[in-house]
C-alpha cells in the first residue's frame, strides 16, 4: 500500500473509534453539548438581537446625512443610527405594555367580581328547574360559593406543601435571574457587533480567502447572501403584516362596537409575528377577555377575527410575506410545525426563513444540475410555448426622382 492508501485507511478506523466511543458514552457527550450550547446562549442572543436591529439601523444610516462626506458625520453615523434603532424598540415594548396589561388586569378584576354573582344566579337558575325532584334541590341548595371557606383551604394546601413551594421559588428565581443575566450579556455582545460590524466583515473575509479554496468561497457567498436576503425580506415582511393585521382588527372592532379593542388588536399584531398560528394564540386570549362583558360580543369577535384571517391569509400574507420568502403554504405549515417542536416559539418563527432559504439553495441546485444534464428546465418548457414575435418587413423607400434642369 502507498501513503495515500495508508491514511485511507488509518482515517477510517479513527472514525470507527470515535463512533464506538460516542455511542457508548452518549449520556456524557450529551451533557457536554448541553453545557456548551448554555455558555454559547448569551452570545447567540446576542448575534439575533444584532441581526434583526441592523436591518433598523441600515434604515437610518440611509438617512443620516447621506451625502455629507464630513469627519464627524462618518463618527457620528454608526453611534446615533443604532440608539435611534434600539429607542424605538424599547418604545414600541413600552407602548405595548401600557396598552395591553391595563386591559387585562380590568378584564380580570370584572372577572373576579362577575364569577359569585353568576354562580348565584346558575344556581338559583338550576333550583328552579328541579322543583319537581325534592331530593337533589335541597343537595344543590347546601351548595355556596364562599371565598373564605376557599381562601382557609388554599392556606392550609400552601403550608402543608412549602418547601415544595419554596424549592419551586428558588428555581423560578434562578431560572429568572440566568435569563436576565443572559439577555443583559446578549444585547453588550449585540452593541459591540453592531459597532464593529464593518471590521469584523472584513476580518472574516480575509480569513476565508485566505484558508479556503475560490469554489468554496464562492459556494459560501451564494449560500449566504441568500440566507440574508430571505431573513431580511421575511422580518421586514413580518413586521409590516402584522401592523396590518393589528390595525384592522382594531378598526373592524370599532366598527363593530367590540369592547378591548386596542388591547385585542395589540395583541393580535404582535402574536401575528408567529407565521400561520400566532393570531390565533392572540385571538384566543382577547375572545377571553371579552367574555367577562359579553359572551355574543366574544362569538362576534371570533367569526370577524376567522373572516379576517382569511382575509390576511389569501391576500396581505401572499402578498408582503410570501413573495419575498418564496415558500409554499404547505412547506411554510410544515417548516412552522417542525420548528415549534423542535425549539418553541423561536423555532416556529426561525423555521420559514430558514426552510426558504434551503428550499431556495435546493431548487438551484436542481436547475443547474439539469442544465448540466442538458435537461429542459420547467421556465424553459414556458419559453418555448410563447409565440415568437414575428419581424414585420420593413417598408422600402420610396425612390428619389432626380429632376434635371
Amino acid at each position: 500500500m502507498n501513503k495515500t492508501d495508508v491514511k485511507h485507511y488509518i482515517f477510517i478506523a479513527m472514525l470507527a473509534i470515535a463512533v464506538i466511543v460516542i455511542s457508548q458514552n452518549f449520556s456524557v457527550l450529551a451533557s457536554f453539548i448541553s453545557l456548551v450550547l448554555g455558555a454559547l446562549k448569551p452570545l447567540v442572543i446576542g448575534f439575533m438581537i444584532a441581526y434583526i436591529f441592523n436591518i433598523i439601523m441600515k434604515f437610518f444610516e440611509k438617512h443620516y446625512f447621506p451625502k455629507s462626506n464630513s469627519r464627524a458625520a462618518a463618527l457620528t453615523r454608526r453611534p446615533v443610527c443604532m440608539v435611534c434603532a434600539f429607542a424605538i424598540a424599547i418604545a414600541m415594548i413600552i407602548l405595548v405594555m401600557y396598552i395591553i396589561i391595563p386591559e387585562i388586569a380590568s378584564a380580570f378584576g370584572v372577572l373576579y367580581d362577575e364569577i359569585p354573582p353568576a354562580f348565584t344566579s346558575a344556581k338559583d337558575f338550576v333550583m328552579g328547574k328541579l322543583n319537581e325532584y325534592p331530593e337533589i334541590q335541597e343537595q344543590i341548595s347546601t351548595v355556596e360559593f364562599d371565598w373564605a371557606n376557599i381562601a382557609e383551604k388554599a392556606s392550609k394546601i400552601l403550608t402543608s406543601g412549602l418547601a415544595g413551594i419554596l424549592s419551586s421559588a428558588m428555581g423560578i428565581i434562578g431560572g429568572l435571574t440566568s435569563a436576565v443575566t443572559n439577555l443583559v450579556l446578549g444585547i453588550i455582545f449585540a452593541i459591540y457587533l453592531l459597532l464593529r460590524k464593518d471590521k469584523l466583515f472584513r476580518d472574516g473575509n480575509r480569513i476565508r480567502k485566505a484558508c479556503f479554496s475560490e469554489e468554496f468561497n464562492e459556494k459560501f457567498s451564494r449560500v449566504f447572501h441568500t440566507a440574508n436576503e430571505t431573513f431580511q425580506s421575511f422580518f421586514v415582511g413580518q413586521f409590516v403584516e402584522a401592523i396590518i393585521l393589528g390595525t384592522l382588527c382594531f378598526i373592524g372592532m370599532k366598527i363593530l362596537k367590540l369592547p378591548y379593542a386596542a388591547m385585542s388588536g395589540t395583541l393580535v399584531g404582535v402574536t401575528a409575528f408567529i407565521p400561520i398560528v400566532g393570531a390565533f394564540f392572540g385571538a384566543g386570549i382577547s375572545a377571553f377577555i371579552i367574555l367577562t362583558e359579553s359572551p355574543m360580543q366574544a362569538l362576534i369577535f371570533l367569526i370577524f377575527l376567522i373572516i379576517l384571517q382569511q382575509f390576511e391569509g389569501n391576500i396581505i400574507y401572499p402578498k408582503v410575506v410570501g413573495g419575498t420568502v418564496g415558500l409554499p403554504s404547505i412547506w411554510t405549515l410544515a417548516a412552522v410545525t417542525l420548528g415549534g417542536g423542535l425549539f418553541g416559539i423561536f423555532g416556529m418563527i426561525l423555521g420559514v426563513p430558514l426552510a426558504g432559504t434551503l428550499y431556495k439553495l435546493s431548487f438551484h441546485a436542481l436547475e443547474k444540475k439539469e442544465s448540466e444534464l442538458g435537461i429542459a428546465t420547467p421556465d424553459d418548457k414556458k419559453q418555448a410555448k410563447l409565440p415568437k414575435p414575428q419581424k414585420t418587413a420593413n417598408p422600402q423607400k420610396p425612390k428619389k426622382v432626380s429632376r434635371k434642369k
